[in-house]
């Protein structure tokens, strides 16, 4: 039987040309104008829609709408493709199981390899995650080049605090540090899989440097640090998360001035947009990525500024599960002005739009308590929404957040109050006492929303 092996299936030296690393790439996107850019996109999409054309998940999609392969002639309609989101794929997975109709990977005696993972399931049922090889080593070359811009070096030593196992978060990013950066990589992985007494320890052990993850994970980390009087054994520089409106100052002050990164991406994907040295906003990595920002509620491309749903579509993925389109829900805002280089820059993650509660009228999104009670010394920063609903149907939230004495809670109240829009109870816990329903220890990403309306 005769079938390309993984670095047969695609040409690593063309790639590292097409999406160039460290001072290559800095070199080609610092001068770059945007018009050169959007004709870069182009050719990358008019390629990608040929693939997309032979899937049925698409045909079927675009079908629907009565879109036919003459009506897209390149980037500049793509407007007039529909969106799609997760719901869409489980329901490819439940048409065509196991593994859906959107991944294009053929018959088993000709395929290409194909890397399979799941999402974490934190939105619901994990969701199936295909890869061919060129797709998986652009995805894992996007994360190490981030990486090497904010100031990653190769006599680093970091530290993974990602979910393994079918989860693909793990995996990839240790492809990516260990392809693309030359540090030394710790697989850590989620306090399920190594406890955080052992983390600390092995941060101690081998020199970490850099601590890369959830930065909910993180920040209990450093906690764990403290009580086991680690820190003069311990030197972390940087931490590289997820921030979107968690506290990075209280991040950074927890690992003793470490300097923190924030980046946003998700599992169908891969890294979408990250931030540079300057810390000023995320670049949108638009040589590999195409972002739009559209309103939740009509689909449209927002007023720059404007809040709206990131819709991505990745250019470099026209092997194995194609994203054309692709509605993550998470919301977020153009910034203005250039920053360092051509790319646009986003204000990072600021919740989701498939997680937003009206509450009495008002939206709200859950993930704002974080910016809301960032640099409270009296708080540890964690806590969690209950949603519920009284016999009138009359819709309560109570926010449990985590104390280390000292708060007002009326205060509190009237902070998120003023802060939401609307108003809530609070419930004041030990550190530590939110860790049970958000579920710190064993996810990648902590529960902040516990909805019982239905329950």
């Amino acid at each position: 039987m005769t079938y390309p092996s993984y670095f047969e299936a695609f040409d690593p030296a063309q790639m590292l040309q097409d999406y160039p690393v460290g001072a290559k790439f800095l070199d080609r996107y610092r001068t770059m104008s945007r018009d050169e850019l959007f004709g870069l996109q182009d050719r990358q999409f008019r390629k990608l829609m040929q693939r997309g054309w032979q899937l049925p998940f698409y045909r079927r999609l675009w079908g629907a709408q009565g879109i036919e392969p003459g009506d897209i002639q390149g980037l500049a309609d793509i407007v007039k493709l529909p969106v799609y989101d997760k719901s869409d794929l489980m329901a490819s997975i439940a048409e065509h199981p196991p593994f859906g109709d959107f991944h294009g990977m053929g018959p088993a005696a000709s395929r290409s390899p194909i890397v399979f993972h799941t999402t974490s399931g934190t939105t619901g049922k994990p969701q199936v995650l295909m890869f061919g090889p060129k797709g998986r080593e652009v995805g894992n070359l996007l994360v190490g080049r981030m990486y090497r811009w904010m100031g990653l070096q190769s006599d680093d030593v970091v530290q993974s605090v990602y979910g393994h196992g079918m989860i693909n978060g793990g995996h990839y990013i240790r492809e990516a540090v260990t392809k693309f950066t030359n540090s030394i990589f710790l697989s850590a992985g989620t306090g399920i899989e190594t406890r955080s007494i052992s983390q600390v320890q092995l941060m101690a052990d081998f020199g970490v440097t850099c601590l890369v993850g959830f930065v909910d994970y993180v920040r209990k980390l450093a906690a764990t640090a403290e009580t086991e009087k680690l820190f003069d054994q311990i030197n972390i520089r940087m931490i590289i998360g997820h921030l979107g409106t968690e506290d990075r100052a209280g991040t950074e002050a927890a690992w003793h001035g470490a300097k923190a990164f924030d980046w946003y991406g998700v599992g169908d994907t891969g890294c979408i947009a990250g931030e540079g040295p300057e810390r000023d906003g995320l670049y949108v990595w638009e040589d590999a990525q195409y972002l739009e920002i559209l309103g939740v509620d009509d689909r449209a491309p927002v007023e720059s500024g404007d809040t709206g749903d990131m819709v991505v579509t990745c250019l470099y993925k026209d092997d194995i599960a194609p994203c054309i389109r692709f509605n993550t829900h998470d919301i977020t805002q153009e910034m203005a002005g250039r920053g360092d280089i051509a790319f646009k820059r986003i204000t990072g993650f600021k919740g989701r739009s498939d997680n937003m509660v009206k509450l009495r009228g008002i939206n709200v999104f859950p993930h704002a308590i974080g910016a809301i009670i960032e640099n409270r010394g009296d708080l540890t920063g964690e806590y969690v929404c209950h949603l519920t609903r009284d016999a009138d149907r009359k819709d309560t939230m109570r926010v449990t957040l985590e104390s280390r004495g000292g708060t007002d809670a009326a205060a509190l109240a009237d902070l998120l109050r003023r802060g939401l829009g609307v108003e809530v109870d609070v419930e004041l816990v030990e550190p530590g006492g939110t860790a049970a329903a958000t579920e710190i220890d064993q996810r990648q990403k902590p529960l902040r929303l516990i909805d019982a309306r239905n329950a």
